[in-house]
Formats: C-alpha cells, structure tokens, sequence
C-alpha cells in the first residue's frame, strides 16, 4: 500500500519511517534545506525512526499551490535516499 499525503484539519499530513535515528535525522535536514530554499517552512514531528510533516501556508490558514509543491519534494528526497 502506497503512502501518501491526506488532507486533515486543513493541512497536508503525511509519516515516513527510517530503519533508525540516525536516518531520519538525515532526511529531516534534507527536507530542511528544501525548504529553506523555498522559503516555506513545514511542521516537522520526530519520534525515533519516524518523521512527520504537515504543510499548510500560515498566510492563508489553508492548503496552498506551495504546499502540493513541498510535499511532492519532500516526496523526491525520501526516493533519492
């Protein structure tokens, strides 16, 4: 079954389990570098292997066009690991 991102309180929502820490801790700065550079920054949760993300834009209080484009980012970093 394929992960993907759900829509949950007006935002995009979506974990990503790693065989350990340390692994997770790499992707978490991988996505943190993506997102610098995009200027749009998400929720990121860590407990142990596994990450969480949720994007929506601040500004709008909603779901935008940038935030389909960071997740489909955040998406591409996790298949380059």
């Amino acid at each position: 079954m394929e992960n993907k991102w759900v829509q949950n309180t007006g935002k995009l929502i979506k974990s990503f389990d790693f065989k350990d820490f340390k692994q997770a801790l790499i992707f978490i700065n991988k996505v943190g570098e993506l997102a610098e550079s995009m200027n749009h920054h998400p929720k990121i949760i860590n407990v142990y292997n596994q990450v969480t993300f949720e994007l929506w834009t601040h500004e709008q209080e909603a779901i935008s066009a940038l935030d389909h484009r960071l997740a489909k980012e955040i998406d591409q970093k996790y298949k380059e690991l």
